[in-house]
């Protein structure tokens, strides 16, 4: 049940994240106003406050494993927001940082 909690506030954590930057992104480069950066700044607010909720209390080790996240989902983002077509290098690449997702989070350790 950990395991579940953890990826749940991962993806919640990805959605403000990823939004707040993509928001941020809008409102400057797509010239749409400053509601968008004022929505973009909040929603990076809400990322690092789900990021707390982590079980794991080592700041490193999380924000390690939302880089990961950011990677994959950034690209996730892209595609359905905005039209991106990742070829097989960038699917490659998604994959391999959630992998070093999964083994920063989730591999056994002894006592720590």
């Amino acid at each position: 049940m950990p395991i579940l909690r953890s990826a749940a506030l991962f993806a919640v954590a990805a959605l403000f994240e990823i939004g707040g930057a993509w928001l941020v992104w809008q409102g400057v480069r797509e010239h749409r106003g400053w509601l968008w950066i004022t929505g973009g700044v909040l929603a990076l607010g809400a990322y690092g406050f789900v990021a707390t909720f982590q079980p794991d209390a080592h700041f490193g080790r999380i924000l390690a494993a939302y880089g990961g996240i950011f990677v994959a989902g950034s690209i996730l983002w892209g595609v359905v927001a905005d039209g991106y077509r990742p070829d097989r290098w960038d699917i490659t690449g998604a994959l391999i940082c959630l992998a070093g997702m999964a083994v920063i989070m989730w591999a056994p350790r002894n006592g720590a």
